[in-house]
């Protein structure tokens, strides 16, 4: 049971945070201008000169401007009007026509802007800026609960001070900005979150709600099968006291959940989405081909590249894809299920196309806040990460602020 002490501590850490986050763009705009275009991947230049917006009305309205950038504009379009709107673009695909770009992102999170906005409109804001109010609001109160997804996760093992420092951890991620953006990562981390950690209770049931969810949120929310199952196997009592029952059936059928709400979304909108991430995005299930080809380039950039914000890009993306391979190991035998379910995921994730966006994607992996707060237990290496991780942060938001690339 959460104590009321620690709930306010949690509570007002996360009122601190959203503040900041919110309000240190409008800082950063008073004081600096960033130098166009960013020249971070090779397709960023023509995509982030001061006129790359202007076909882009959902991310146009200057009401909280700095909390929407890139994937905004679909989510923001969907949430508005819908999947098929003619404000925004379409990718021409061979035998099949002209597809929305939005098919490419899944359902929940704009849907539940839907909900959210519709009595926002008596604040009579535009629809756009409706929209946009209330994407931070979804991602800020479910950041919020999967704050207290990670503390329940990690409070056995750590202790009090030490998931209270693994919820802080995440807060000053490098990319956990993208918590308080018209983004999906507060929302996903909400209920992938509250998955783990109701699995390790073995509360089923509900672990096998949020995962059906989560799974609407992102397609990554599928590998919470890897958990469900891990914990349906020990609540089973494992392989010496395994019994066959109805009971133990119907229990079973739980952790087909995400796969199950995975088929589901597929059926609806899986076949646009596939044309629109293969032949616009340059993404597909375990493509190895490009995965290679872009590791290639990448490396070339990092060892023997001119282009200095290239190669910074890439080892950022590379520091953030080792922490979280050497963080799901170090957790693996203590947190199996999270473990696997960070571990594979990423693997999944990183092989769908050129490595780009690492270090948004490791965000929703847990074992990073756990493994990193074990190590904050030495004062020492708790303040020279907070300073790091804090300075990577603010560096992130200046740019996603304005509009450069980041993840």
């Amino acid at each position: 049971m959460l104590k009321q002490t620690r709930f306010r501590d949690l509570f007002l850490i996360w009122v601190v945070w959203a503040v900041i986050i919110i309000g240190f763009p409008a800082v950063l705009d008073s004081r600096l201008e960033l130098k166009r275009p960013d020249r971070a991947l090779s397709w960023t230049p023509q995509e982030t000169a001061r006129t790359s917006q202007n076909n882009k009305p959902y991310l146009l309205d200057p009401f909280m401007n700095r909390q929407v950038s890139w994937d905004s504009e679909y989510y923001l379009s969907i949430a508005t009007v819908g999947y098929d709107d003619p404000d925004t673009r379409t990718v021409d695909v061979p035998g099949q026509g002209e597809v929305y770009l939005n098919y490419a992102f899944f359902p929940l999170y704009p849907y539940l802007i839907k909900i959210v906005r519709f009595p926002l409109q008596i604040l009579n804001l535009t629809p756009v800026a409706t929209s946009t109010l209330a994407g931070v609001l979804v991602s800020l109160v479910s950041t919020f609960f999967g704050m207290l997804a990670l503390y329940d996760l990690t409070r056995d093992e750590l202790e009090e001070s030490g998931a209270l420092r693994a919820v802080f951890y995440l807060l000053i991620f490098p990319t956990g900005f993208f918590l308080a953006q018209v983004y999906t990562e507060g929302l996903f981390i909400a209920l992938a979150f509250g998955a783990l950690a109701l699995a390790r209770r073995r509360h089923l049931f509900w672990a096998a709600v949020l995962a059906f969810f989560a799974t609407w949120t992102r397609a990554m929310g599928a590998v919470l099968v890897i958990p469900l199952a891990f914990a349906w196997w020990q609540a089973t009592g494992g392989w010496r006291n395994f019994r066959f029952s109805s009971r133990v059936i119907l229990k079973g059928l739980l952790v087909l959940a995400p796969v199950l709400a995975y088929g589901l979304w597929q059926l609806a909108l899986g076949t646009q989405h596939g044309l629109v991430e293969d032949n616009w995005f340059g993404r597909s299930f375990l493509d190895w081909e490009r995965f290679s080809a872009g590791v290639q380039v990448a490396f070339e950039q990092i060892i023997e590249g001119g282009n200095p914000q290239m190669r910074a890009y890439y080892l950022l993306e590379f520091f953030g894809v080792t922490l979280a391979i050497v963080a799901c190991l170090a957790t693996l035998k203590k947190y199996p299920g999270a473990a696997l379910f960070g571990l594979v995921g990423l693997v999944i994730t990183m092989t769908t196309g050129a490595p780009q966006s690492l270090i948004r994607y490791v965000l929703v992996v847990p074992s990073i806040y756990i493994f990193l707060s074990r190590l904050g237990r030495n004062t020492a290496f708790d303040r020279g990460w907070t300073l790091f991780s804090i300075l990577l942060l603010g560096m992130q938001l200046m740019l996603f602020s304005a509009d450069m690339w980041v993840a």
